[in-house]
């Protein structure tokens, strides 16, 4: 579903755009948000649902969750602006989960089952019945082959052979698209998130069709933060390019000024530092320390690899990672006292920052989409905007900007090895996506990877295919590729921020 526009994500947008124009505008928040279900959801004809009441149900929670707020208890008729007084505020860190299942919106998908549909022809081969190792099938002359679900394993084979696609194999979207196994079925058969094992990646909340998993969101804070005078920097990943169609490099900052931003920098300038410290790391700790080392800047990668290979936790760079680089930058040159919001595709970024290690240095995180329902409810018309010819923020690399596709990092960091220690040979191995994330792991642990740089992208397709995206992350991957070409240098190490680095860690 990644790159189409779906019920599922207008109501999502309608939501963060309200949101967004309820924390500009709104004086009596309690009550201004208790209308908000029916502004989104107005008229008295459900749409989506079997019932109207039960589509703003739905939307209510969506809006607590976007405003920071925990869902309601199932059992409590707690009316939408309930605590409501914990987010009328101008900071506020996530309160644990992240990621949260809407109970009442989930279609309690089968977790996993095989089925034969009425395509079956009952043809006089039927393969199905000769390759499944279970005998779970059973072939009637002239009727359609059946299935014992209590022998079935669900391996797929007879799907793979049936010569007329009739069987089909069934598996919840959300756990499908789980690369940590933390998706089960709670006593209802819906869907139930295992806290300790979610890494907060987002794919669930992506690729339900149903709507039913949202991340929690700060919107709210982050406007509240901007009306009473704070100043606001903004930093911005590089998967942006493409996201917000009309919005083109040269007018990012004049479309940012009119959300309230005092100024808007690239992360990819915080890539470049990041590039330099691991590769540096590289050439200092393998062979001869470590067996191989993993890059850091995915937080949903690096999580995922402490839970699982904890015995591996040394080897993950320790450098920080560009949003933290970033910051720190900002706040060195504008002051610590001034806030920043990194913006960018990733649900991860919003728990990465959340850590008590790293708040003071990044203030709000926002996904694209989020940010997306900002300039909707500013109504920031991007075609009248006009490029400031001084504007300055072009001041990245190519590498840096490469951070935000599969295989980005790594190249960026034996470019610069390269540059460092031209005789230096460095092997690399990548993954995308959590799953095989985990298998690239399994595979250095065997010893398989030593003297290797491993870069792992929680995601499909890297930070483009984030789940705070808004474009097709196919198309979004060419536009980033006419970006990096853009850029005012190639390499990392020829960043005009090196000299900073020894002030940030």
């Amino acid at each position: 579903m990644r790159g189409i526009y779906t019920s599922v994500t207008d109501i999502r947008r309608r939501v963060f755009t309200e949101v967004a124009r309820l924390s500009y505008e709104g004086q009596n928040y309690a009550q201004e948000v208790s209308r908000l279900p029916y502004k989104i959801i107005p008229g008295e004809v459900n749409s989506f649902r079997n019932s109207i009441f039960l589509e703003r149900a739905i939307v209510s929670e969506r809006i607590r969750l976007a405003m920071g707020l925990p869902l309601r208890p199932m059992d409590e008729q707690a009316p939408t602006n309930s605590g409501m007084e914990n987010s009328v505020i101008a900071q506020k860190y996530y309160d644990p989960p992240l990621v949260n299942i809407i109970k009442f919106a989930c279609n309690a998908c089968p977790e996993k089952k095989v089925e034969v549909t009425n395509l079956c022809r009952g043809c006089l081969a039927h393969p199905c019945v000769d390759v499944c190792p279970k005998d779970a099938l059973t072939f009637t002359p002239g009727g359609q082959t059946v299935i014992d679900q209590d022998k079935c394993i669900k391996c797929g084979k007879c799907v793979d052979v049936c010569p007329y696609h009739a069987i089909v194999k069934m598996e919840r979207p959300c756990a499908a698209a789980c690369g940590m196994n933390a998706i089960h079925s709670d006593d209802l058969g819906r869907a139930q998130i295992d806290q300790d094992k979610c890494v907060s990646c987002g794919m669930c909340l992506v690729n339900c069709p149903f709507g039913a998993i949202v991340d929690k969101g700060q919107i709210f804070q982050l406007i509240q933060s901007i009306r009473q005078g704070d100043r606001v920097y903004a930093i911005m990943a590089p998967a942006f390019v493409s996201q917000f169609p009309g919005l083109t490099v040269g007018k990012l900052k004049a479309a940012m000024r009119q959300l309230g931003f005092e100024d808007t920098f690239e992360v990819a300038v915080g890539a470049d530092l990041c590039t330099i410290e691991e590769a540096k790391d590289f050439m200092r700790e393998v062979p001869e320390h470590q067996p191989f080392m993993a890059t850091s800047c995915c937080p949903s990668w690096s999580v995922m690899a402490k839970k699982l290979f904890p015995e591996m936790a040394d080897y993950i760079s320790m450098a920080l990672t560009p949003m933290v680089l970033t910051a720190r930058l900002v706040k060195k040159h504008h002051g610590k006292d001034c806030k920043v919001v990194f913006v960018g595709p990733c649900a991860a970024k919003k728990l990465e920052a959340s850590r008590r290690s790293i708040r003071s240095d990044v203030d709000f995180v926002l996904t694209f989409e989020e940010l997306m329902g900002m300039f909707e409810a500013r109504e920031v018309d991007f075609d009248s905007l006009e490029v400031d010819p001084a504007d300055d923020f072009n001041k990245a690399s190519a590498d840096g900007r490469g951070f935000a596709v599969t295989g980005g990092v790594a190249q960026a960091v034996v470019n610069a090895i390269k540059k460092m220690d031209p005789d230096r040979e460095v092997k690399v191995a990548s993954a995308q996506g959590l799953a095989e994330c985990k298998k690239l792991l399994m595979m250095a642990k065997a010893g398989k990877y030593n003297g290797y740089l491993l870069e792992g992208m929680g995601c499909p397709g890297g930070c483009m295919g984030g789940a705070g995206t808004l474009a097709d992350p196919v198309k979004a991957a060419a536009a980033l590729a006419k970006y990096k070409k853009e850029a005012p240098i190639e390499t990392s190490v020829e960043s005009p921020y090196e000299n900073d680095l020894a002030f940030l860690d």
